[in-house]
């Protein structure tokens, strides 16, 4: 069985309802508990690394990030990270360029709606990300709505759809049916 390790960033996927609207206040072991299945596939331990809203997402963390991947690198077998989904594809990116030539998966997922929301995307996302995690191939790769996108190639097409994410001029990797 792989050891996965699941980095969380913050995002709409780890929300919770406040007096001021949604916020990042979940933990990736508070994630895990709505997505049994993931239990199934492999072993996971968790770091909580930000609890941001994407749209503060800076350089320092995509550095923090990478940092924090190549500090445990040879611990695990991939690493998922929960992000949110307004700058998930300018993270994929300059992790891309940060950790080069990578043999192990790094999978980036979020979702459009908390995962307490009812009709949420992001319990699929998560295990369809852990799913790829286990057997998919080396690079960072954005996994959502059942695709996978080469972290480079991946840009926020839509706001409101579950189908948020496109590869720009480049196929998808792979597809979950």
């Amino acid at each position: 069985m792989k050891n996965i390790l699941m980095i969380g960033t913050g995002g709409t996927i780890a929300s919770g309802q406040t007096a001021e609207g949604l916020a990042p206040e979940l933990d990736p072991l508070q994630l895990l508990r709505d997505t049994p299945r993931v239990a199934q596939l492999c072993r996971v331990d968790c770091l909580q690394l930000y609890s941001l809203d994407s749209t503060n997402i800076r350089p320092c963390h995509w550095l923090g990030l990478a940092r924090a991947i190549r500090e445990r690198y040879d611990q695990y077998d991939g690493f998922v990270i929960s992000h949110g989904t307004d700058t998930m594809a300018y993270t994929a990116a300059a992790l891309s360029y940060l950790i080069q030539d990578c043999p192990k998966p790094i999978v980036l997922t979020g979702a459009q709606k908390p995962i307490w929301y009812d009709g949420t995307d992001s319990k699929r996302n998560l295990t369809d990300a852990f799913l790829y995690a286990c057997r998919g191939c080396g690079g960072v790769q954005i996994v959502f709505n059942g695709k996978v996108i080469l972290g480079t190639r991946a840009r926020k097409t839509r706001t409101k759809s579950f189908n948020a994410f496109s590869s720009i001029d480049y196929p998808e990797t792979a597809v979950f049916r």
